[in-house]
């Protein structure tokens, strides 16, 4: 699972992609040398490793792709276009920021302008590709009666009706069937969009603001977050102690890259179990509606095939009990099946035979 970091030249994303991936993105603006690995920020993660002293820490990571600038001249962004048809999610990194010093693509600040911009740039990568599909579609058929063109034909015609109207495929209603005709398509609407409004420390707790921004894009369901980069940046070179008293200072309850990362987590539509003990405290990464087994397949084949049942543990209880056997000897160490829907947060052990 793949996040792509996009934006236009000077908003910030070689140094967010430092913070969060603590890589160097590559010096030339190209994908060489811009992929990393980021952390996702757990609170109870830190609390199990504080509880078991583990002698290895593995928290969950998710991949980040630092992409081309974008250009206002849409015909310069097809190595970015090109590149997000690889990736999950799209994080979209938004100048929010006021600094006369700091050159502005656009001339001047103007964050929905930007946002409205790219979603433009969006909508017409995928009709530009609808309408050579469709093309291709009535050359291979022609004086043919295939159902399955005829129905590929409809549905992309309804798509590009939906995407002139100014919408994203995100609020188009597939059935299960047309969600199948169109899985290998590259269009970019589909894909989940966060706006990460890169803001001045001004702006920081300003939550109409973002409020105020949400309204204007009502519809196109995108996934908002406001970040500072700059205090980020600070703060990443801060002592712990030091860093925390920054926050008290700002008014701030903890790192917006904390929240950044759990809400790119989310929006990935993934869950993190745990797995503890004094060798190892680790968080495994799956899909939300992962089942038992499914879930032992994230650590290892062989526990998906020779699975037996899994005992889970609730993390909560482990906090408030202190101890495995407390669990235990409350009768909170629950024997689960192969039907058991894993949920975020579980603790488990699997017992397999092969």
């Amino acid at each position: 699972m793949k996040l792509g970091l996009v934006g236009y030249p000077q908003v910030g994303k070689r140094t967010l992609f430092k913070l969060l991936t603590d890589t160097l993105p590559s010096q030339d603006g190209s994908r060489n040398g811009s992929l990393g690995l980021a952390p996702v920020l757990d609170l109870r993660f830190d609390r199990l490793v504080e509880l078991y002293k583990p002698a290895k820490e593995t928290p969950a990571v998710m991949e980040f792709s630092l992409l081309p600038d974008l250009d206002l001249e849409a015909t310069r962004n097809a190595e970015a276009l090109k590149a997000l048809e690889e990736v999950d999610v799209i994080c979209h990194l938004v100048r929010a920021f006021a600094d006369d010093t700091v050159f502005h693509i656009a001339g001047r600040l103007d964050p929905a302008r930007d946002i409205h911009t790219f979603s433009e740039e969006l909508q017409l990568a995928d009709l530009i590709f609808i309408e050579k599909r469709l093309d291709r579609l009535a050359r291979e058929n022609r004086g043919k009666k295939d159902d399955r063109a005829v129905r590929e034909t409809d549905l992309l015609g309804r798509l590009r009706d939906h995407l002139e109207a100014g919408l994203s495929l995100r609020s188009f209603p597939f059935s299960d069937e047309e969600q199948k005709l169109v899985a290998s398509y590259p269009l970019l609407t589909r894909k989940a969009v966060i706006n990460v409004l890169n803001v001045g420390e001004d702006r920081l707790g300003d939550t109409g603001f973002l409020s105020s921004l949400e309204e204007k894009f009502d519809g196109q369901h995108f996934e908002w977050i406001a970040v500072s980069a700059r205090i980020e940046e600070e703060l990443s070179q801060l002592e712990e102690g030091d860093a925390r008293a920054f926050l008290d200072d700002l008014g701030i309850d903890r790192p917006a890259l904390d929240r950044l990362t759990q809400l790119c987590y989310r929006t990935l539509g993934l869950i993190s179990f745990f797995t503890v003990g004094e060798d190892e405290v680790r968080a495994w990464t799956i899909r939300q509606d992962a089942l038992a087994p499914q879930a032992g397949r994230a650590i290892h084949t062989d526990i998906e095939r020779g699975f037996i049942r899994v005992e889970v543990m609730k993390y909560p209880d482990l906090v408030e009990l202190g101890s495995e056997i407390r669990v235990k000897e409350a009768g909170k160490l629950l024997p689960k099946g192969r039907d058991y829907g894993v949920e975020d947060g579980d603790i488990l052990h699997f017992l397999f035979k092969v």
